[in-house]
């Protein structure tokens, strides 16, 4: 079928909106009407060539949610008419790290930026003819999607698609980074380094977890505000600032967990980081850096005697079939919020000027809305 899609030609281009042809699903796959995408800054990454792409045009894109319309041969668990969740972190379930309950480390997750679909190989998105890599595999920048069902988790008819997108990335990375991987107890100091789409989740999740103090840290002061709005105890402008603070109110203790949550993370990030947690304490890396980079700033002294640690997460360390579905019951509940998260929505065709405002700071989460006039 043809459809459109943002496109992006190169590093340093802006998105384009043009025709693609989506091809239909085969074993394993399914086609999806997207009621929404998140404007995450991972695909800004893309754009500024931070992280690497197999080849161009790329279609951007990697939140979603919508409903089945398309089911391939060989499809387990999904029909016609289901409201479903995309994740981009597929789960095969079938993998040594899926075997061992490390679906957010799944194999399949290493071919997620060379367009080729996990079903054959083969390409599921053209341009005029030619090959296009699918964001993450799904390339939730477009109304339609076929993608294989890894990547798939499926939802309850009556939560709202545009908001239950959001899960497919940030909220899940944000929450699990603090109650996962961070492993927040009752009565902790968490500080979270970064108040966009992850790290917002990190202080929702610091917050439900029990965290005494909650700690964000911002340049911007509308993120500060909406910090403290979802479950911040405390605001600053930089770690520095922070520093103190943080050393006062646990009686110089620190930090039982840092969570860098920023969205283009440098080596320079890691040494503050570190000296703002505690003994025994963790210093979470959600935000990603750019894929060349090595170079880190670190006290080895420190690290070693303070028994300190520095940890990687992806998607909050936990599988996205059962932390989306969990995670959309404390929406329920009203435990965790999702309507708060976003400030503003798009047309596809206005998906520079989203980014623009991410860029610039407006946004705590923007979101493409697709309706009747895109599909």
């Amino acid at each position: 079928m043809k459809t459109k899609a943002a496109l992006l030609h190169g590093p340093g281009k802006d998105w384009e909106v043009d025709e693609i042809e989506l091809g239909d699903p085969v074993a394993g796959e399914v086609q999806v009407r997207l009621a929404a995408s998140g404007l995450c800054h991972s695909d800004e990454h893309l754009r500024t060539g931070a992280s690497p792409a197999a080849f161009y045009p790329v279609v951007g894109g990697h939140e979603g949610a919508g409903v089945v319309t398309k089911v391939g041969p060989e499809v387990s668990g999904f029909k016609e008419g289901d409201h479903v969740v995309l994740a981009f972190i597929p789960g095969c379930g079938t993998c040594r790290p899926c075997a061992r309950g490390m679906q957010n480390l799944c194999d399949a997750g290493a071919g997620l930026l060379t367009g080729r679909a996990i079903s054959d190989g083969t390409y599921r998105v053209t341009h005029r003819g030619n090959p296009v890599v699918p964001m993450c595999l799904l390339g939730t920048f477009a109304p339609y999607v076929t993608v294989n069902q890894a990547s798939v988790v499926k939802i309850e008819d009556d939560i709202p698609l545009d908001k239950a997108a959001l899960l497919g990335c940030g909220v899940s990375t944000g929450w699990g980074s603090a109650t996962e991987i961070g492993d927040t107890r009752a009565g902790d100091t968490v500080v979270v380094v970064g108040i966009g789409g992850v790290g917002i989740n990190s202080v929702q999740g610091a917050a439900a977890a029990g965290a005494r103090y909650v700690v964000a840290v911002d340049p911007v002061a509308f993120k500060r505000e909406k910090a403290l709005e979802l479950g911040a105890t405390h605001a600053f402008a930089s770690m520095e600032d922070a520093a103190g603070a943080v050393s006062e109110l646990t009686w110089g203790q620190n930090a039982n967990t840092v969570i860098l949550t920023i969205g283009d993370t440098t080596g320079e990030h890691l040494q503050p980081a570190v000296s703002m947690t505690a003994k025994g304490g963790q210093v979470v890396v959600t935000g990603m850096g750019h894929h060349t980079q090595i170079d880190a700033k670190l006290n080895l002294f420190e690290l070693t005697l303070l028994q300190k640690r520095v940890q990687g997460a992806i998607f909050g360390g936990v599988s996205p079939r059962s932390q989306i579905p969990r995670l959309l019951e404390l929406y329920r509940h009203g435990t965790l919020k999702l309507d708060e998260l976003v400030t503003t929505t798009y047309r596809l065709e206005d998906i520079n000027t989203g980014y623009q405002d991410m860029r610039d700071g407006k946004n705590l989460r923007g979101v493409v809305i697709y309706d009747d006039a895109d599909y």
